[in-house]
């Protein structure tokens, strides 16, 4: 397997060490189902997350969502992790909103000046409140 670019981000807390842990594969194209699997096993951490580019023209961005058992259609701190991980990649949104493809479909999510991306609505399998997500 080839060499990925990969960014370890703490998410709901603006603190490093404190939050939720998610590995992000900045560049998750050519991997197989298994593969992503073994990566994410491999990382000890609880989700990992792999960006690949859209299928629908309205999504930036979309992502596959892997514990190390198996492949979540939505979570909610892998979902806000992969998009500050994008975005701190340079990925530049095609409107106002980022748009989130994945398995359950199209995840909007606003940032709000120089806070971190937080979901625009409620979706299936996010529940409580979200905060920022750090480096």
């Amino acid at each position: 397997m080839p060499l990925r670019p990969f960014k370890q981000v703490d998410v709901f807390t603006e603190v490093p060490y404190r939050g939720n842990p998610l590995a992000v594969v900045l560049d998750g194209e050519g991997l197989s189902t298994e593969e992503m699997r073994h990566f994410t096993h491999w990382t000890n951490l609880s989700e990992a997350t792999f960006l690949l580019p859209p299928t629908v023209p309205e999504a930036d961005y979309k992502v596959r969502i892997f514990y190390p058992a198996s492949e979540l259609p939505f979570a909610g701190h892998p979902t806000l992790g992969s998009c500050h991980a994008w975005l701190e990649a340079g990925g530049k949104p095609k409107g106002e909103y980022v748009v989130q493809e994945c398995g359950i479909g199209l995840v909007k999510l606003r940032r709000d000046g120089n806070r971190r991306p937080s979901p625009r609505r409620r979706c299936a399998g996010a529940g409580g409140s979200t905060r920022r997500t750090s480096r």
